[in-house]
């Protein structure tokens, strides 16, 4: 345990004091690409603005999800385009983490020291996805649901724990009322705050590492 906690400190170096904020070394063969990440930040950021704004309004009750959604779209004052913003704003999300992610794989730039940043900035996409199709189903039309139903069920074939695991992401044996809950409970709190606490991590190791040079 010893070693373990030694590696993660030497890579994370969290007692560590962080010098000028902005004064850092960039490589010499910095490119555009590198301004994935940032990106991926920005677009991060507006999500939390507009979710916030569409959850005054939307509410997660089995009869009322989808008038709310309607109501969002035609009663409310720039609904229909803060819907859209999010909607499509947590696509661009999810396209620029996935190239940030081969970016960074096609640099080699996980090789230490950057192990547990490289694991930090997986468990952000993957937690991006599982946003993503958490907030699929808030809408609760035809397509939300099927599109939910099929894609729980493939969490029951995962062996030995699928079955099990199936109910405790339904919260019962078909999708219900208490899916939604349970769906917008993990959108709109739980993730967010892994992201938060994953994004933080991933600042402060690239803060402390600083930018990979590449291969």
């Amino acid at each position: 345990m010893g070693k373990a906690f030694d590696w993660i400190y030497s890579r994370f170096g969290i007692k560590e004091s962080h010098k000028g904020l902005l004064k850092r070394t960039i490589p010499g063969n910095v490119n555009y690409s590198y301004c994935l990440g940032g990106m991926a930040f920005i677009f991060y950021c507006t999500l939390l603005i507009s979710g916030m704004l569409l959850s005054s309004y939307y509410i997660p009750s089995e009869k009322e999800a989808f008038q709310s959604v309607v109501r969002i779209m035609r009663v409310a004052n720039l609904g229909l385009l803060i819907r859209a913003i999010h909607k499509w704003t947590a696509n661009l999300l999810m396209l620029s983490i996935l190239l940030h992610t081969l970016r960074v794989f096609a640099n080699k730039a996980y090789r230490p020291p950057r192990e547990l940043n490289w694991i930090a900035g997986a468990f952000t996409l993957v937690l991006s996805f599982a946003s993503g199709f958490t907030g699929y189903l808030l809408p609760w039309d035809q397509k939300a649901y099927w599109a939910t139903v099929v894609g729980t069920n493939m969490i029951a074939t995962i062996p030995l724990i699928g079955n099990s695991l199936l109910l405790l992401v339904r919260g019962g044996p078909e999708v219900t009322g208490f899916t939604l809950v349970r769906f917008y409970s993990l959108h709109v709190i739980w993730f967010p705050l892994l992201m938060n606490l994953l994004l933080w991590a991933h600042f402060h190791m690239i803060r402390k590492q600083g930018i990979s040079g590449g291969l």
